[in-house]
């Protein structure tokens, strides 16, 4: 009996990881990536971040934004997602807890499961679910007034699990720090607070994905673009040697979703070719993932200096240079899947001729179902699909496709399934039968049918009055 008891054990635990986590996150660097992004406060600004992303040959750029614990409403952010799908963008979601005066609250550890049934419940851009945990900890106004490298490793290193046990899909990620802090009563050196956590979470970095720089040009944001090390726009590279001196050796992807120059310090014309310098000879880094400077549209203080657009509407110069600047584009991976929800073709058939069949499909997936991206295929390859009408199908929407196809069959019941399949054949929905009589008739015959099917029809219409 214990035999037998330990055989179901197994199995079910067998079964369990084999239907779980069917997905995992893939690696970005695996497919082609465009790596330019932006900063974003408000969803408003999202069809100017993707003029300006997938511009010059770009597509699939980045967009890092914020949400609250006061903004966890499902509906906002899955049209949100739904409207970054369509415009071809890729979310990387910043949380945070909400502002108390000057400073954030500090997170607390009985949130997570609400953030977790609350990211859970989107249906995200890309199978990667990019989140950043927190915000420069390492100033006292971001950590309720307090600065506390132990609580925030704590916190991080609990978020970060609950995360990848809710989905393998989350690619989770630490808050970026103030590389150019120092040792006050409001801010901590970055490299005293990395120890620190690591002393507390020793095996912290198991659960994180990647890593987050805020590699801003210093001092004062206006440091040269040709400047190097820490406080510059080479911080990640600082950051990620730091890291291996701690012996911290796996490989991080970097996120570098804060940088930019100030435009009170700095020539604003002259903005745009620091861009274009650091693209194509820093962040070229083949461990850089995404560059999202800060910040689109703030035109207001205290983030006036970094904005990209003016108080009137109009934008600042270097908008145009970054959007004229070469790209790539992106070939994020998407779940694609789908149900077919009802299939036929037409009752009757004629032999080596074609005939017309529709399906009736629900996409459940990510990618934006198209002609093109999505085929018909026919179980054991009896039938030639000639052509398709194909209305794009977005998810989770249900949608209608009509096809035109040759059985191979000659004569007979002709009962066949088919499916849908990715543009490189993989399988994304489950099997329908459609089925038809198959006749044997020659030319003048299939003439005479449809010239009697044609008549009948102008008699009838010509008796409906309109």
């Amino acid at each position: 009996m214990k035999k037998i008891l330990l055989f179901i054990s197994a199995f079910i635990l067998l079964f369990a990881f084999f239907t779980t986590g069917i997905y995992a996150k893939f690696d970005p660097t695996s497919v082609a990536n465009n790596k330019f992004g932006i900063h974003i406060t408000n969803e408003k600004d999202l069809v100017e971040a993707a003029r300006l992303v997938n511009s010059s040959g770009g597509d699939w750029g980045y967009v890092t934004f914020v949400i609250t614990e006061a903004e966890r409403d499902h509906n906002r952010w899955q049209q949100i997602f739904d409207q970054m799908r369509k415009l071809h963008l890729i979310p990387v979601v910043r949380i945070a807890t909400k502002a108390n005066g000057d400073n954030w609250e500090i997170p607390k550890q009985e949130e997570i499961g609400n953030w977790i049934a609350f990211l859970n419940s989107l249906n995200w851009v890309t199978q990667n679910r990019y989140v950043i945990i927190g915000n420069e900890p390492n100033h006292a106004k971001e950590w309720g007034g307090e600065i506390d490298p132990a609580a925030y490793a704590t916190y991080l290193a609990a978020f970060a699990n609950a995360l990848h046990q809710a989905s393998a899909d989350f690619y989770v990620l630490p808050a970026g720090l103030d590389a150019s802090a120092t040792a006050t009563g409001k801010t901590m050196d970055e490299a005293t607070f990395i120890k620190r956590m690591i002393v507390t979470e020793a095996n912290l970095f198991d659960n994180l994905d990647g890593w987050v720089s805020h590699s801003y040009p210093n001092p004062d944001f206006a440091g040269k673009v040709t400047d190097t090390g820490r406080g510059s726009v080479w911080t990640f590279d600082w950051e990620l040697n730091y890291l291996k001196s701690l012996e911290i050796y796996k490989d991080l992807p970097v996120f570098i979703t804060e940088t930019g120059w100030s435009n009170q310090k700095v020539n604003q014309e002259e903005i745009g070719s620091f861009y274009d310098y650091a693209f194509k000879n820093v962040w070229n880094d083949k461990r850089v993932i995404a560059v999202t400077p800060f910040i689109l549209n703030y035109p207001n203080e205290p983030f006036s200096e970094f904005s990209w657009k003016k108080g009137d509407g109009s934008l600042y110069p270097y908008f145009e240079v970054y959007k004229d600047i070469p790209k790539v584009s992106g070939e994020p991976q998407q779940i694609q899947s789908g149900q077919i929800l009802g299939a036929l073709a037409q009752p009757v058939a004629f032999s080596e001729s074609d005939f017309v069949g529709l399906i009736v499909a629900k996409n459940t997936g990510q990618s934006i179902w198209s002609a093109g991206s999505v085929n018909i295929v026919g179980d054991n390859g009896e039938l030639l699909f000639r052509n398709t009408l194909f209305f794009d199908v977005e998810p989770p929407k249900t949608g209608l496709i009509i096809f035109r196809a040759t059985p191979v069959q000659k004569t007979g019941i002709f009962i066949k399934s088919i499916y849908l399949a990715d543009s490189s054949g993989k399988r994304i929905t489950n099997s329908f039968p459609i089925e038809a009589l198959i006749v044997k008739a020659n030319k003048m015959q299939i003439d005479s049918f449809f010239a009697k099917i044609s008549s009948y029809l102008r008699n009838t219409l010509s008796t409906v009055r309109f």
